[in-house]
């Protein structure tokens, strides 16, 4: 047995949710989770980010502006955590890559950082609280 944990963007849940149901994933569990990557140090990359998002805003006569590029600049540095959504799936060895293909399929983006991460760990031992079922079967 394995345990995947899967970190995809918030926007991302509901196609996640249903490509894993899709791929025959048993049950999982989803949580609300804040945290980062790797520090990206591409100026270029940032500058061409934090325009797109600036773009996107839709401001007003009341809102600073310098307090909004303040914010989006902390979102894109190393000074503040990502909302994201951490998946947790419970799946038989032989499951794993169907799986894993499934979440990358619908999590993939064209930007260069923060599409998420996937950890495969390996699973001793389930117990069906209930039944008292173990392993395979408790699943």
């Amino acid at each position: 047995m394995k345990e995947i944990l899967a970190f995809v963007r918030m926007n991302k849940t509901n196609v996640t949710k249903r490509s894993l149901l899709n791929a025959g994933a048993a049950g999982f569990i989803a949580m609300k989770v804040e945290g980062r990557g790797k520090l990206v140090t591409d100026r270029e990359s940032l500058a061409g980010l934090k325009n797109d998002l600036m773009a996107k805003g839709q401001f007003d006569d009341t809102d600073n502006i310098q307090d909004v590029e303040t914010l989006v600049e902390g979102f894109l540095d190393d000074s503040r955590l990502f909302a994201r959504r951490m998946f947790q799936i419970v799946c038989e060895d032989d499951e794993v890559g169907k799986i894993v293909k499934a979440i990358i399929d619908v999590n993939k983006t064209s930007y260069k950082m923060g599409d998420g991460k996937i950890f495969v760990l390996p699973l001793e031992n389930a117990v069906r609280v209930r039944t008292g079922e173990t392993g395979s079967a408790a699943l």
